[in-house]
């Protein structure tokens, strides 16, 4: 799945938990099996944790360390970037 069309089935998910309480409460305790049956490939052996945001509270994703050998100065921002989109949306 490319990063479009992950962001696609995303906002189709998002859209629907904001107009679908039982949606939403089921995207919340048991995100892995909701997003299967909206066709995102999940890799074997990834969790995944759904935290609502609101109007005062906002998550932020502090992704994983890469391993020192993969942090140099001149691709640390660009490693940062992918990780955290990979993180975010869960790849």
């Amino acid at each position: 799945m490319t990063r479009e069309q992950f962001q696609k089935t995303y906002g189709k998910i998002v859209a629907k938990a904001w107009t679908d309480e039982a949606f939403k409460q089921r995207l919340l305790s048991d995100p892995t099996m909701v997003l299967k049956e909206n066709g995102v490939d999940v890799p074997e052996g990834v969790e995944f944790t759904v935290v609502q945001s609101t109007h005062n509270l906002v998550h932020l994703v502090l992704p994983p360390r890469p391993d020192a050998r993969e942090m140099t100065a001149e691709n640390l921002e660009s490693r940062v970037e992918a990780m955290v989109w990979m993180t975010c949306w869960g790849f």
